[in-house]
């Protein structure tokens, strides 16, 4: 499928345009920089590959609008953290299409897709792969072929994460952080792009293994599936209990990705906005830091600075998601919720109030002054 670039924008305003030269120029500096690159990693400018990724993004959700109903906000949450080149950390009750959303996803982006399903007893080797003996049939000797794992795909999803040891979860670090798998002392390199989707269920916790905080901090988005509309479940009733089906069709491909998350990290950061994301995490720090007595009593545990690096390269994709070329307070506000959730430990009083971390961060967010 033909992805056509078309813009539904009104003309920009000065603010934009003097933005969009500033892309323009990053683009001509760091073309220049990279000069002994090969053409093939650059087939196109900055603000075309802007508009690209728009384009691309809105045929991506209409692909998967063939096969789940609603989830709107926790698909573009999606988009976002693939175009920052995050991982996802999906929680909520069964039945909410978490995994039919995340291979629609893949199925839409042409990109190769492994479903890893966590259990009790599944090994780091059932993950990373192994070594194994094979006999040569020309030779007649034996010797060690490495078996790739499920990990090695370019979007994993890792169904009901936390019901896996400590151990297997793990493993899934130095892949996720490295892109890469070491097994047996050899270092094997995963295609690019490559994603790990997490699912957890937060209301079972008999058997299950809460992911450490070393690892939570891993995931870019942590994003609370809700339940969906009235009209959204009459539908799915509707979908589902007829002959109803849907063919989804690749309109992205991963070169076309890899261009993308480029692209995302030009994105110009203005002054104001980066003083106001410094403010935002560093509020909500109780060690000294923070200017709000409330969180002093609150927090057990702050956010660390993973957490400032990940809202502003997630806010940089928000913006051309929206077809905008600088970032705006709006874009780190949006963002704050799913960044920063699963980045902070409520104290004892918290909990036994009843405070959440949602809420934490909403109060933050109302006192944290822009300027």
């Amino acid at each position: 499928m033909v992805v056509e670039l078309t813009s539904n924008r009104a003309h920009p305003n000065e603010t934009e345009l003097e933005f969009a030269e500033e892309f323009n120029v990053s683009s001509t500096t760091n073309s220049n920089s990279a000069s002994s690159r090969p053409d093939t990693e650059r087939p196109f400018g900055d603000i075309e590959c802007a508009e690209r990724l728009r384009a691309s993004c809105q045929s991506i959700r209409n692909q998967v609008a063939k096969a789940v109903v609603g989830q709107d906000e926790v698909i573009e949450q999606i988009l976002i953290a693939l175009l920052a080149r995050g991982h996802c950390l999906l929680e909520g009750v069964p039945g909410l299409a978490k995994t039919l959303m995340i291979r629609s996803l893949a199925s839409s982006m042409d990109l190769a897709f492994h479903r890893i399903q966590f259990t009790p007893d599944l090994m780091p080797a059932d993950i990373t792969g192994t070594d194994i003996i094979q006999e040569s049939h020309e030779t007649g000797h034996r010797q060690l072929v490495f078996e790739p794992g499920p990990i090695f795909a370019q979007i994993v999803l890792a169904d009901e994460i936390n019901r896996t040891p400590p151990k297997t979860q793990a493993a899934l670090l130095e892949a996720m952080q490295e892109h890469e798998v070491t097994v047996g002392g050899k270092t094997y390199k995963l295609t690019e792009p490559f994603f790990v989707l997490a699912t957890q269920n937060p209301i079972e916790q008999e058997g299950t293994y809460p992911l450490p905080e070393a690892q939570r901090d891993r995931f870019l988005f942590q994003i609370q599936v809700d339940y969906p509309t009235r009209d959204q479940e009459a539908e799915i009733i509707d979908r589902t209990t007829s002959d109803f089906s849907s063919i989804l069709e690749p309109v992205v491909k991963g070169e076309d990705l890899i261009a993308f998350q480029a692209v995302v990290r030009r994105v110009p950061l203005p002054e104001h906005v980066k003083q106001y994301v410094l403010n935002l995490v560093r509020s909500l720090r109780p060690s000294g830091e923070s200017p709000f007595d409330w969180a002093k009593q609150l927090v057990q545990w702050g956010p660390g600075p993973r957490a400032g690096q990940q809202i502003v390269l997630a806010a940089k994709a928000r913006t051309l998601i929206e077809g905008r070329y600088h970032v705006q307070v709006d874009d780190i506000v949006a963002l704050a919720n799913p960044v920063l959730r699963h980045r902070l430990v409520p104290s004892f009083i918290a909990e036994s109030e009843g405070v959440r971390t949602d809420d934490l961060i909403r109060r933050a967010i109302a006192e944290v002054p822009i300027h």
